[in-house]
Formats: structure tokens, C-alpha cells, sequence
């Protein structure tokens, strides 16, 4: 069972366990180990977000990583995704990000990249964590010259910019279009308007002011209010808004309104099909996608694969099939013909290109897709048994989609830390599903409450 990783690198309060300045260390050592796959000397990138802890947590990673006798590149404040590419166009061994996300400034997380800028698997996790719990690198201290280095890559901006760029057609511009962007006063602040700006659009900024604990503070992707009465008073074509590492897009439409992720992917997908750029004619999503998004492609013969939520699991279903387009709800985007993961930048301009091609607004673009009603109940659990061993909540939930005949589904499963079960039904008529989840609700009632 893995006590420091969770789903997207190691999290928690910075200053408290696990986010300490000596597991940081201690994690330093372990993936300097770990990722040693060459003669000669090694390098190991470190970026962050601007939390104030930051700072704190980037000198333990650099300690245990040089004590370990591998060098460290330290690029300073700069996007996830920009953190992947950083770690392959330097030919680093590996990539670390100091960063929470989306979570307050109090919260901070690392995560790593391997040489090949993708997130490690969870094996490799599991590995540094045994690494760091048995103490079985302990004797390792490399001394004299065999010490590692700490370098500041002082253009490590332009570089990521000029990759960004790159994701467009060399004579794509966005001159005449206004746009907002709220960079939540992460990791982004400096490198989103200046490539919007580089590339001739009209920009308006707000969230690029951080002073290490104002990240995500009523700003940014998680909180967009801010962003919508900007778009409105600016009368801006588009708003977007990204999270505190910048993995992430939510955009609002010239009309004010937050346009959900599956609304994006929806336009996105069907473009890149009609250009013949969707692999495989498929995009992935997740169990959380809406059926209307799986309605909206599948008219144009696209197939929607779902997984479970989470990029991480997005990112391991494309590369097993093949496929290179796929997103959630969230806001998270993974376009693997132009970066490895998420990036709420190339994301951005993916968007800003398409309604630049075809010289149509953002609230006209995502009527290619309607949302069809859904509908989620928690119920509470006494236990949670395996719900494939429970043939009574089978057949309700088989009976549930038989009444729905094909115009919506139905989705059981536990939540990861309350004793609840979450039931969703979605479909084109609002009382069938509502009727389909109550009923269902009733069934898991009598038999897990």
C-alpha cells in the first residue's frame, strides 16, 4: 500500500508530512537512483509553481538529488506541461514540478517526469517509495567532485514559448481577436500573455500578480467568476482561464458563459476529424463525460472511449491504443501530437486557432454538442464490498439502462474517502433518469445502508 503517492505525484501541507524538507530530500535521493541510465554525468530538471513553500521544498529536491552525485537544472516558476518539455529538449535523465495544482497556496505537491516527458507509472512510483522507506540507498554518498551541481537555466521561458508556438501553423495568427486570460497568479503569469500577445491577439490579464500565497485565490480555472465579468466589460472573443501549474483550460465564450470541458472536446475532436488529424477517428474521456458529447461525436463517426477520472488515465489508455486527443470536464486537455501531458496554454491556442479558421465565436462552435441532463445521488455504506460480487445491485442497474434503451447510461462506484456509494444516471429525459436513480438508489439502500 503507497503512503506518499496518490494520484498525481505526492501532496499534502507544506511543512507537514509528507511535504517535508526531509522527504523532499529523501525523494531527491531516490529519483536521482532511480533514473541514472546513462554514462557520464546526469541531470535532473526542477521547476515550480509561486507558492511560498516553493522555495523551501525546490532546496531539499536539490539537495538529496546533488548528494546523490546528479545534477540539478532549476528553471524557476513555469507550467507543468512546460516542465515535460523542458525535461526532453535538455536531455535530462528526469523532470520534477513542485506544485498543488489547483489547491490552495498552503498545499504543495511534487510530481516527476521521466527522460521522455511522460508522467511515471505507477510502478516506478511504488519503487522510489520503497527506495526511501527501507533505507536501501542510505550508504550511498558519492564525495569530491563526484557531488553534483545546481544550474539556473536562464532560458528556459523563451524556449517553452517557442515550443508553444510551435503547436500552430507557422502563418497562424490571432490579430483581431481579444481575448482574457487568467493566469490564477501560477505558474503561467509570465508565459501565457506573452505567447498571446507575441501571436497578435488583443489580451486583457488578470491572476498574474502572485505573491506566494495568492495562487488559485478566487482566480483561475477553479474559481472563473472573475474571468466571465472580465470577458463581459471587455467584450473579449474568448476568455480563458488556467490552474495554478497550468495543466489545465476553462474557457469562457464571448457571451460570458463558462463552457464545460466536454463542450471543448466535442469541437476540438470534430475538427480535428474533418482534418484528418484524429487518430484512430476516436477521442478518450472519461466516465464523466456526458453522454451528449459521445451523441455529438458519434454522428460523425467518432468513438468516445472512457476511462476512469483522471489524466493519468487518460494519458495511459492513448498510448496503449494509439490515439491523440483526449480531455475531461475538468479542463484538462492531453493533445499528444503537440506535448506528452496536459497543457492549458497549447490547449488555449487549439481553441483560439479554430475559431480563427473558421472565423466563427466559441458560444457558436460548442453548439456542435447539447449536454443531456444528469443526475447524481450519493447514498451511504455501511461497507464497500466489491460491487461485482452484488448480482441484486447488478440487475437494478441493468434494468435501469434497459428503460433508458440507448439514450443514456448509468454509473455506480464508491467514493475514494467517504462511506458513500455515487450513482449517476444521464439522459435525454430529465424524469426517466431521475425515476432510473431513485429506483437504484432504493436497491443499494436496502441492500449496502
Amino acid at each position: 500500500m503507497r503512503k506518499l503517492f496518490g494520484t498525481d505525484g505526492v501532496r499534502g501541507v507544506a511543512n507537514l508530512e509528507p511535504m517535508t524538507s526531509e522527504t523532499a530530500m529523501k525523494l531527491g535521493r531516490a529519483a536521482a537512483y532511480l533514473f541514472l541510465r546513462r554514462t557520464g554525468r546526469h541531470q535532473i530538471v526542477i521547476g515550480k509553481d509561486t507558492r511560498l513553500s516553493g522555495y523551501m521544498l525546490e532546496s531539499a529536491l536539490t539537495s538529496g538529488i546533488c548528494s546523490m552525485g546528479v545534477d540539478v537544472l532549476l528553471v524557476g516558476p513555469m507550467p507543468t506541461p512546460a516542465i515535460a518539455f523542458l525535461t526532453r529538449s535538455l536531455r535530462a535523465d528526469a523532470g520534477v514540478v513542485i506544485s498543488a495544482s489547483h489547491n490552495p497556496y498552503q498545499d504543495n505537491g511534487i510530481k516527476f517526469f521521466s527522460s521522455d516527458g511522460f508522467k511515471l507509472p505507477d510502478e516506478m512510483e511504488a519503487r522510489m517509495e520503497s527506495l526511501i522507506v527501507s533505507g536501501e540507498i542510505e550508504h550511498l554518498r558519492p564525495t569530491a567532485e563526484a557531488v553534483g551541481k545546481a544550474y539556473r537555466i536562464n532560458d528556459a521561458e523563451g524556449r517553452y514559448i517557442e515550443f508553444v508556438k510551435r503547436s500552430l501553423p507557422r502563418e497562424m495568427d490571432f490579430q483581431g481577436l481579444k481575448v482574457v486570460v487568467d493566469c490564477a497568479n501560477g505558474a503561467a503569469y509570465k508565459v501565457s500573455p506573452t505567447v498571446l500577445r507575441e501571436l497578435g491577439a488583443t489580451v486583457e490579464v488578470i491572476g498574474d500578480k502572485p505573491d506566494g500565497m495568492n495562487i488559485n485565490a478566487a482566480c483561475g480555472a477553479v474559481h472563473p467568476e472573475r474571468l466571465q465579468e472580465a470577458v463581459r466589460t471587455h467584450r473579449a472573443d474568448v476568455g480563458l482561464a488556467q490552474d495554478g501549474d497550468a495543466d489545465r483550460a476553462v474557457f469562457v465564450c464571448d457571451q460570458g458563459t463558462i463552457v464545460s470541458g466536454d463542450h471543448i472536446i466535442a469541437a476540438l475532436a470534430l475538427d480535428l476529424r474533418a482534418r484528418g488529424h484524429l487518430k484512430r477517428d476516436t477521442v478518450v474521456g472519461t466516465v464523466m463525460s456526458n453522454f451528449g458529447l459521445e451523441l455529438a461525436v458519434g454522428k460523425a463517426g467518432i468513438t468516445l472511449v472512457r476511462t476512469p477520472v483522471g489524466d493519468r488515465y487518460l494519458l495511459e489508455r492513448m498510448l496503449a491504443d494509439g490515439y491523440n486527443f483526449g480531455g475531461e470536464q475538468s479542463g484538462h486537455f492531453i493533445l499528444l501530437d503537440h506535448n506528452t501531458t496536459g497543457d492549458g496554454l497549447i490547449s488555449g491556442l487549439q481553441v483560439l486557432s479554430l475559431m480563427k479558421r473558421t472565423g466563427r465565436p466559441l458560444s457558436d462552435l460548442v453548439k456542435c454538442m447539447k449536454a443531456v441532463p444528469q443526475i447524481l445521488l450519493n447514498v451511504q455504506v455501511k461497507e464497500k464490498p466489491d460491487l461485482a460480487g452484488l448480482p441484486e445491485i447488478g440487475r437494478a442497474v441493468q434494468a435501469g439502462e434497459a428503460k433508458l434503451n440507448g439514450t443514456g447510461r448509468v454509473l455506480i462506484r464508491y467514493s475514494g474517502t467517504e462511506p458513500l456509494l455515487r450513482i449517476m444516471v444521464e439522459g435525454e429525459q430529465e424524469s426517466l433518469i431521475r425515476s432510473v436513480a431513485d429506483e437504484l438508489a432504493e436497491v443499494v439502500r436496502s441492500r449496502l445502508g
